[in-house]
């Protein structure tokens, strides 16, 4: 005796791909994706003079990068956990609902 589960039968198993792929492949989606990569690419120049002083606290220690530069990277987490938080991301998409809207169009022709 087997103790796999039944295997529900070819129609519900196709119903179920289909809801499984309806947030993989929704418009939407991707467009809040594309919306996600710009929001992300703001906070990391908001971040630069961090990352910057960060970079070059890492050439002039090489190995020692590690205890050295640890307050310079802990800026960055910072600025990066303030610019880049999800309650940030909510606030960008509503301000910028009509390019959600215009992408999610976009992406549907």
């Amino acid at each position: 005796m087997s103790s796999s589960p039944p295997t529900p039968p070819p129609a519900d198993r196709a119903q179920i791909k289909d809801d499984g792929r309806e947030g993989r492949l929704s418009f939407r989606r991707f467009a809040e994706h594309k919306m996600k990569r710009a929001f992300k690419e703001e906070a990391i120049k908001k971040c630069d003079v961090h990352m910057k002083q960060f970079g070059q606290c890492a050439q002039e220690n090489g190995l020692l990068v590690v205890f050295k530069c640890r307050d310079l990277n802990k800026k960055i987490n910072e600025c990066m956990a303030e610019h880049n938080s999800p309650e940030r991301f909510e606030a960008y998409l509503k301000e910028h609902q009509e390019d959600l809207e215009k992408l999610t169009l976009k992406s549907k022709n």
